[in-house]
C-alpha cells in the first residue's frame, strides 16, 4: 500500500505543472523517478520534495535544454548549473538570430524583379575579403548602416568597404567575368558572415544584385540572400579624398609586427627615427626590418583598433602612409586584389 503522504500521478502532475504522461517520460528517461511503484498495480507516487525538481525540469525543458544536458544540471553544483543555463541561453539565441536571418532575406527576396548579373569571383577568395572587411563593422544603435558592408561593382572591378568609425577598411577584387553595368548597395553585415563558410568551400560565386537583395550563386546552384539596407552609407570617398598629404611613409613585414603584437599592452606607439621603424610596446622598444621616410614621429594607437586592421592585410609586406599624430594613417597591402584601410591614432601615451 502506498504511502499516505505520498501523491498520485496526477496530483503530482497538477502541482508540478507537467503531465501524467511527461512524469512517465522523465521516469522512463532517468530524470525523474517515482518516490514509490506500487508493485502490484505498477501505479507511481511521488512526494512534495519531488514538486522542486520537477518543477526545474519543467522549465529546463521550457528552455529547450536536450535531456542529457538536464541529466548533468540536475547533479551539478550551483556555479556549474548556471553555466549549463548561460549554454542554453546563447544556443537558442543564435538559433534564433539564424532564423530571423533566413525569414528576413526570404522574405526580401520576394516578388523581385530581374536579377542585374555583377560578375563571377573566387569563392575562396571572396570569403576572405568578407572576413577582412567584416572586421572593420561595428553594431551601433543610433548608426545601425555600421553593420553592413558597402559593395560596388564597376566595369573593371568590385569592392567591398567598412567602417566602424574608428577604421575605414576596402577591399577591391578583379571578377573573372565583369558586372553587366555598374551598381552600388549595402548589405547586412550579419547575412555575409552567415555565408562565408559556403563562399568558401564554392571554386565560384556569381553575385546577382536584385530590388532587395544581393543572391550570392555558388557553384551547385544554391543561392543565398543578402539583404540590402535602406539607410545611407557614409560617405567614405569625401572622407579620402579629403585626408592631407602623407608626410611619412613605413613599409614593413606583416608577420614580424603581428608577433611582436601579441604581447602588446593596450596602447601602442610606433617610432620613426633616423628612417628606421620600431614599436613602444611600455617599456620595450621593438625594432621591425623595414624602411621609414620623413623625420622622427611617434604615433600611438589602441591595441583594438591598430591589431585587426593589420592581422587582416595581404601578403608578406605592409606600407604605412602616416600623416600626423591625429590623422588617420593608411595600412595599405596587395596581394589578390588590395585591401586599404584607415587606422585613426589615439592621444599619446602617458610617459
Amino acid at each position: 500500500m502506498a504511502d499516505p503522504e505520498l501523491m498520485s500521478i496526477g496530483a503530482f502532475a497538477k502541482a508540478a505543472g507537467l503531465t501524467a504522461s511527461a512524469l512517465r517520460f522523465y521516469d522512463d528517461a532517468g530524470l525523474l523517478r517515482p518516490e514509490q511503484v506500487d508493485p502490484l498495480t505498477g501505479y507511481r507516487f511521488y512526494s512534495q520534495p519531488q514538486v522542486v525538481r520537477a518543477s526545474r525540469l519543467r522549465q529546463l525543458r521550457e528552455i529547450g535544454m536536450p535531456l542529457p544536458t538536464i541529466g548533468r544540471f540536475l547533479a551539478a553544483g550551483a556555479e556549474e548549473a548556471a553555466r549549463l543555463i548561460d549554454d542554453q541561453v546563447a544556443k537558442v539565441a543564435a538559433e534564433t538570430s539564424g532564423i530571423q536571418q533566413a525569414a528576413a532575406a526570404l522574405k526580401a527576396s520576394l516578388a523581385q524583379g530581374a536579377c542585374l548579373a555583377l560578375g563571377v569571383l573566387p569563392g575562396p577568395v571572396l570569403a576572405a575579403a568578407v572576413d577582412q572587411i567584416l572586421a572593420t563593422t561595428t553594431h551601433d544603435l543610433e548608426i545601425p548602416v555600421l553593420a553592413g558592408v558597402r559593395l560596388e561593382a564597376h566595369p573593371d572591378a568590385i569592392s567591398l568597404t567598412a567602417t566602424d568609425r574608428y577604421r575605414l577598411a576596402t577591399r577591391t577584387l578583379v571578377p573573372s567575368q565583369p558586372p553587366a553595368a555598374s551598381w552600388s548597395g549595402t548589405l547586412a553585415g550579419e547575412d555575409l558572415q552567415a555565408v562565408t563558410a559556403r563562399l568558401r568551400r564554392s571554386p565560384t560565386v556569381t553575385l546577382e544584385a536584385g530590388e532587395r537583395t544581393l543572391d550570392l550563386r555558388t557553384g551547385d546552384s544554391t543561392v543565398t540572400h543578402c539583404r540590402l539596407l535602406t539607410e545611407i552609407f557614409p560617405d567614405y570617398r569625401h572622407l579620402i579624398g579629403s585626408l592631407p598629404e602623407v608626410t611619412h611613409r613605413v613599409t614593413i613585414e606583416t608577420h614580424q609586427i603581428l608577433k611582436a603584437l601579441e604581447r602588446a599592452p593596450e596602447t601602442i606607439g610606433l617610432r620613426v627615427a633616423d628612417g628606421q621603424p620600431s614599436l613602444l610596446l611600455s617599456d620595450t622598444v621593438v625594432a621591425l626590418s623595414g624602411t621609414a621616410s620623413g623625420p622622427d614621429l611617434t604615433l600611438w594607437f589602441d591595441l583594438t583598433t591598430l591589431y585587426p586592421a593589420l592581422s587582416h592585410s595581404l601578403g608578406n609586406d605592409l606600407m604605412l602612409d602616416l600623416r600626423g599624430p591625429d590623422r588617420p594613417a593608411t595600412v595599405r597591402s596587395a596581394d589578390e586584389g588590395d585591401l586599404f584601410t584607415l587606422v585613426m591614432p589615439c592621444p599619446a601615451s602617458p610617459s
